[in-house]
C-alpha cells in the first residue's frame, strides 16, 4: 500500500525492528514510494529491511535521544512506529489470578510495554515536522480497555497497555499545543503471527490469526486515514476505535 495523507520524502523511523510485526512495517514501508528513508531501531541494531539500522536501548533516555538526533539530521520525522513489547519470556507469564502477581515480572511488563514508549515518545514528539500531517503511533492492545475487561487476569499485560493509552492521550494534548498537525496514536494490531502470541493461539477464531505483512498494511491503513482530531485514541487493525 502507498501512504496517501502524508505527502512524499517521507521520513520514517520503526522501534522494535527486530520484532515481528516491527520488521513487517520496516519492509512495507522500505517499499512506499512517499517514502524516502526508513531508519529500522533496534537493541541490537541488526534489523534488516530498513534503508538504515540502528542500535539503541529503548529504557535509555539518552540514547534515544541521540538516536533521534542522529535520523532527523537532515530531515524532521513524518511517521514513528513504536512496535516494542513484551508478554511473556524469562520468569514472565501472563496472570492467571491475582495469586500469580511477581514484582519484577510485573516491573519488567511496565518498562518495555509503557516506560519505553513513553520515553521514546519524549523525545520523537519535538522531533515532528511542523506544517503537514506527521504521526506516532504506538502498538496497543484490546486488552488494555478497561471498559472492554470482561474476563480478568493477565494483570501486568493489560495494565501496562492500559497505562500505554494513558500516555497516549496526555501526551496528545500537549502535542495539540505544539504542532496541532500532529497525532498521536495507538494500535492494536489483532493477533498476529509472531513469537510474542505464538502461546496463546490456540483459541484464536478461524480468520483472526494475521500474518504480520496483512496485520501491517491494516494498521497502515488505519494510520493513513486518521486525522488530527483523532490524536490521543486507540485503534484496532480495522480502524474501530478502542475504548479505555
Amino acid at each position: 500500500m502507498t501512504l496517501q495523507s502524508f505527502g512524499t520524502d517521507l521520513n520514517i523511523a520503526v522501534f522494535g525492528a527486530g520484532g515481528g510485526i516491527g520488521g513487517a512495517f520496516v519492509r512495507a514501508l522500505a517499499d512506499d514510494p512517499s517514502v524516502a528513508q526508513v531508519h529500522a531501531i533496534s537493541r541490537d541494531g541488526q534489523a534488516g529491511g530498513g534503508t538504515r539500522s540502528h542500535a539503541c536501548d529503548p529504557l535509555d533516555s539518552d540514547a534515544i535521544a541521540a538516536t533521534v538526533a542522529t535520523i532527523t539530521a537532515d530531515a524532521p520525522l513524518h511517521l514513528a512506529i513504536i512496535a516494542i513489547g513484551i508478554l511473556h519470556g524469562d520468569g514472565i507469564a501472563p496472570e492467571k489470578t491475582w495469586k500469580h502477581i511477581e514484582v519484577d515480572a510485573m516491573r519488567r511488563v511496565l518498562e518495555v510495554n509503557t516506560i519505553a514508549p513513553a520515553l521514546i515518545a519524549r523525545h520523537v514528539l519535538p522531533a515532528l515536522a511542523k506544517n503537514r500531517k506527521t504521526t506516532l503511533a504506538a502498538l496497543g492492545a484490546r486488552v488494555g480497555s478497561i471498559t472492554d475487561n470482561r474476563l480478568g487476569g493477565w494483570v501486568s499485560y493489560r495494565a501496562s497497555k492500559a497505562a500505554l493509552a494513558m500516555v497516549i492521550r496526555t501526551l496528545s494534548i500537549e502535542l495539540a499545543r505544539t504542532n496541532p498537525h500532529a497525532l498521536f496514536i495507538g494500535l492494536h494490531p489483532g493477533t498476529v503471527d509472531t513469537g510474542l502470541s505464538e502461546p496463546f493461539q490456540q483459541g484464536v477464531p478461524d480468520g483472526k490469526l494475521f500474518t504480520g505483512e496483512h496485520a501491517v498494511a491494516q494498521m497502515l491503513d488505519t494510520i493513513d486515514a486518521r486525522t488530527s482530531t483523532d490524536s490521543g485514541t486507540v485503534f484496532a487493525y480495522d480502524g474501530q476505535e478502542i475504548s479505555a
